[in-house]
């Protein structure tokens, strides 16, 4: 017996120590093929960017990319016309070659949307149920002649209106204070030829709130803030209005360190 737990206690040990020793973290740069997913054929001049480290780059005639990555770090993928998709890097793509990525068409992507028209009875009480509800919060303030409607995601959409009227000051400071890391990409961002270039061609505000982690509701607040004509912040590209944080930002920090 005595010779029993000796040898019981090396085995746990032993186990226990598998268990606590962790797979070290793959990173490096990985490549990959960018497919159209209808007719499987390679895809030239995609943008590819690496969400968490901030770099870009494009598909060659092979549809082929290079990108620094590590595992778990988010690749997000553009071209026009087609679905943008963000992709995981897994262990695998490091360690087996001929790793393919399928984008969609968006006339194929819209065609799996299924429209519900309103089956109206005419009893009323049974159309009333059938409608949608529209949850939106709305708030009115003495002396302002409309009510405002700030959106319908949480209660705390009230703060954003109020500040936005009463504060511009401390709507920035929330914004800018809640995505501190995010906000740090914006230099890295511009410094990226891939990124800007990809930037300057678009008007939806897709990459920008993947990369800043921001929420087009947010960048439209923040330049309001900022002092930015609703007619910039509708027509400006996506480039120009990442110039634009970045001055807003800016201005921000020197403020709050006053």
């Amino acid at each position: 017996m005595k010779r029993i737990l000796p040898l019981l206690f090396f085995l746990f040990s032993f186990l226990g120590f598998s268990q606590n020793e962790e797979e070290p973290t793959i990173e490096g740069e990985i490549t990959a093929k960018v497919i159209n997913a209808q007719t499987s054929f390679p895809m030239e001049s995609v943008h590819v960017i690496n969400l968490n480290k901030v770099v870009g780059t494009i598909t060659n005639q092979e549809g082929k990319f290079t990108i620094p990555a590590a595992v778990n770090d988010t690749l997000y993928l553009s071209f026009l016309g087609f679905k943008s998709q963000k992709v995981r890097v897994t262990n695998d793509m490091f360690k087996f070659e001929g790793t393919e990525i399928a984008l969609t068409e968006l006339a194929y992507a819209l065609e799996e949307v299924i429209v519900r028209p309103y089956q109206l009875t005419g009893y009323l009480e049974i159309d009333v149920k059938n409608l949608p509800i529209n949850n939106s919060y709305q708030y009115s303030i003495s002396g302002l002649p409309t009510s405002y409607e700030a959106g319908s995601k949480n209660p705390s959409a009230v703060t954003k209106v109020l500040g936005a009227i009463l504060n511009p000051a401390d709507l920035l400071r929330n914004l800018f204070g809640k995505k501190p890391k995010q906000l740090r990409k914006l230099r890295q961002m511009k410094e990226d030829e891939d990124i800007r270039n990809l930037l300057a061609s678009k008007f939806d505000r897709e990459t920008l709130t993947e990369l800043l982690q921001l929420e087009k509701m947010d960048i439209d607040d923040i330049l309001s803030n900022c002092n930015y004509s609703k007619s910039f912040i509708s027509t400006a590209n996506d480039l120009q209005i990442l110039d634009a944080i970045s001055s807003c930002y800016e201005e921000y920090k020197v403020l709050n360190r006053r």
